[in-house]
């Protein structure tokens, strides 16, 4: 990145918002200014989370996975800042004896020839704990104020998207996007929303799937958006034809296209499990029946392409709160418009499974990435115990989990989901 200009000229600090039930990116970039006077060897910065310390050598570790050993000089500048903080300006000065495994840095300062290390004459820091508070503040903040669906119409001239939200995306919700609205976009090939990158209104395009965040109005049929987040993602459905646990990948049977389509599940991306009792109550408001026998409790399904009831399914009667009774990331405030309790207020309580957990002939519902490879794609979210709904509606199924798709990044180790900062 770019130099740092003087101490009195404040860094700027790019903070994202965080929305999912995962880490989000506090700050995974300095915007710099650029030295007026051309350095001898230029400087070079390093971002990243702390694995370890030993004195005054610490290894950071990139979101891509890169490591770094920085030893911090003596005569180190050594600042903190809180998430969010957008300049240097409030910075305070830290000891690198309080610095913990957990904690984000920027490291800067000149590398080995090899660049695998830095010897750092500046060092900031944000506190892994004020991280994980901040996460979970805006979480709240994009459940209380937050919606998402499918895009249906778009409008530039009139800064307005209409999307299709609620069970089965029956309600029609118009976001409004004003100058000072943030409106973002996934980058191709990404499942990570630190990685979404500044948009306009004009690139969203129907069909596309949308999250926004800001001031609804009493009805329920607008909101007033701060941020916008977009993305074109594929919206797959059908039985599992092999697992492949060690690649970490499955092979899912596409009902749609009728062809196989091998997902890829990355540490970023969220393995669901629903409960039987649940995936039945969901069929119901889906216009399927809800019959007994419609799931079993291990989630098995019938082979690829049959469309008939799972043998041996039974339900019980439901156990625990009822579906929508809080949650991370909501398509929209539960019962609104008469739609009932929200699937992603509903996925955000149910456990991440893993992998192992699932097995040839699980009915599955998949929105993921286009992969690079034709017949591949990378997993955002992936639900199993949903055969009662896609026999109820396949469609309406997939329109419920259109705006599932993970806002934070950063799931859990051998991409079983899981929480907490990445």
């Amino acid at each position: 990145m770019p130099g740092i200009r003087t101490q009195k000229q404040s860094t700027k600090v790019r903070s994202l918002i965080l929305g999912g039930t995962l880490f989000a990116g506090v700050f995974s970039g300095w915007a710099m200014a650029q030295d007026t006077a051309a350095p001898a060897a230029k400087p070079v910065t390093f971002l990243g989370t702390v694995q370890t310390l030993s004195g005054s050598t610490i290894t950071v570790k990139s979101d891509a996975g890169a490591t770094m050993q920085v030893t911090v000089a003596a005569d180190a500048r050594l600042l903190r800042i809180e998430p969010g903080q957008k300049t240097l300006a409030g910075a305070s000065p830290f000891n690198l004896a309080d610095l913990q495994t957990g904690d984000r840095v920027m490291a800067r300062g000149s590398a080995s020839a090899d660049g695998s290390s830095l010897t750092a004459s500046m060092l900031v820091a944000i506190k892994g704990a004020d991280i994980a508070q901040k996460q979970e503040r805006d979480r709240e903040d994009w459940q209380k104020n937050g919606t998402g669906g499918l895009v249906k119409s778009v409008d530039p001239a009139a800064s307005t998207v209409t999307i299709s939200a609620g069970a089965g995306g029956k309600r029609m919700e118009v976001i409004h996007a004003a100058p000072t609205t943030i409106v973002r976009r996934y980058a191709p090939g990404s499942v990570r929303f630190d990685q979404a990158v500044k948009s306009t209104l004009d690139q969203i395009k129907a069909g596309d799937q949308l999250r926004a965040r800001g001031a609804k109005n009493a009805d329920g049929t607008g909101l007033e958006a701060e941020e916008i987040v977009s993305g074109s993602f594929l919206n797959l459905a059908g039985p599992i034809q092999a697992v492949n646990a060690a690649a970490s990948t499955f092979t899912l049977n596409d009902a749609a296209t009728k062809k196989a389509v091998v997902i890829s599940v990355s540490p970023d991306s969220e393995v669901k499990k629903l409960d039987p009792a649940v995936a039945q109550r969901l069929a119901a408001r889906l216009g399927g029946a809800g019959r007994p026998g419609g799931a079993s409790a291990s989630g098995s399904a019938p082979g690829a392409g049959s469309n008939g009831p799972p043998s041996g399914a039974s339900s019980g009667p439901p156990s625990g709160p009822p579906p929508g009774s809080g949650g991370d990331r909501p398509a929209g405030a539960p019962g609104r418009g008469g739609s009932g309790p929200d699937l992603q207020q509903l996925l955000a309580r149910t456990p991440s499974v893993t992998l192992k957990d699932l097995q040839k002939g699980n009915m599955v519902i998949v929105v993921a990435t286009e992969g690079q490879a034709a017949g591949t794609a990378t997993a955002i979210t992936v639900v199993a115990g949903v055969e009662p709904m896609l026999q109820a509606s396949t469609s309406a199924s997939q329109a419920m989990l259109s705006s599932s798709w993970n806002l934070g990044g950063g799931g859990g180790e051998g991409g079983g989901g899981g929480e907490g900062p990445q």
